[in-house]
């Protein structure tokens, strides 16, 4: 079979080669699956350039979400690959506990975005902020990935929703997805907006994927016990929130790492992943797939994702 394999860290575009590799064979508790769509996510990034907090032994197979069709059965089930090559290969394995069924009317590529992102955005909105109907949510970084998602799912439960991304294409795209206000970034500053649509009420719910002066920012127009969601970089610089500047304000500055759940709660993913079901059969939530691409375009599609070109999320089909 054929996949990708990252043989040194660094820029995928010149680490990565397109290998002829073994089909992997799977051990006791997992299943062999025929990879109908894999998800693209800014950690495949960071994984090939080793700057993630978790690096697998060279050489590896990036590739972190997937949709696939189990052989020998023809079930199709999403999630994350697991013991062998990841989602960037024509097969993987997958763990038959972590293996979540795809709803009949989601679409492959659908099932690809579904796992990582909104199972994210669904812990970190309710279970990390417990968001409540008819707060104020700042989502940044709207028009990607993880921003779309936290779009749809913070409306889905009621939320006013600001999102913040940068240019016409992303503003309109945050639009269309139901946010209330959108602001765009290059050419003005959130703050004052944030404070301004609220009524000096602030945002009760920041979701940052951005970091850096994003979260800079974002702790001067967040509201009375306000909680501020950190989920990740992108921005590629880490910031800090003063401990005095917290105290004042009396907000909370919350950790999001979803992967952690599958070791410290694995029963909560499968809940999720059940209310992530109900919500898309509802039409709550529609995963929204920005671009399809071949297998083979993988290093291209990873490029577009590392300088934040693309809207919603990018699909790789063997």
């Amino acid at each position: 079979m054929r996949a990708w394999r990252v043989h040194a860290l660094g820029n995928p575009a010149e680490v990565m080669s397109f290998d002829e590799v073994d089909q992997p064979v799977p051990s006791d508790g997992q299943l062999l699956v025929r990879v109908l769509a894999a998800g693209l996510n800014f950690p495949d990034v960071l994984m090939a350039k080793g700057e993630y907090q978790e690096r697998p032994p060279l050489p590896f197979t990036p590739g972190v979400e997937l949709c696939g069709e189990v052989v020998g059965t023809g079930q199709r089930v999403l999630g994350s690959p697991a013991g062998g090559p990841g989602a960037f290969a024509e097969y993987a394995l997958m763990d038959a506990a972590a293996a979540w069924p795809v709803p009949d009317d989601m679409t492959d590529e659908q099932a690809a975005a579904l796992y990582l992102t909104y199972q994210t955005g669904h812990v970190g909105l309710h279970r990390r902020a417990g968001l409540r109907a008819g707060e104020w949510l700042l989502v940044h970084a709207g028009a990607g990935g993880v921003g779309t998602a936290a779009i749809q799912l913070g409306k889905a439960a009621g939320a006013k929703v600001i999102a913040t991304a940068g240019g016409q294409r992303k503003t309109e795209v945050c639009r269309s997805l139901g946010a209330d206000h959108v602001i765009d970034y290059t050419g003005e500053d959130f703050v004052p907006i944030v404070k301004e649509v609220t009524g000096g009420h602030g945002a009760d719910v920041v979701y940052d994927p951005v970091g850096g002066d994003v979260f800079d920012a974002s702790r001067r127009c967040i509201a009375f016990e306000g909680r501020l969601v950190v989920v990740g970089f992108t921005s590629g610089r880490i910031p800090a929130a003063p401990a005095n500047h917290v105290l004042v304000k009396n907000y909370s500055v919350v950790g999001l790492h979803w992967g952690l759940y599958r070791a410290h709660d694995p029963a909560a993913i499968g809940m999720v992943h059940e209310e992530l079901c109900r919500l898309f059969a509802d039409g709550a939530i529609e995963p929204m797939v920005g671009q399809v691409l071949p297998l083979d375009a993988a290093p291209r599609a990873m490029a577009a994702i590392a300088d934040r070109s693309t809207v919603g999320k990018v699909v790789l089909r063997p």
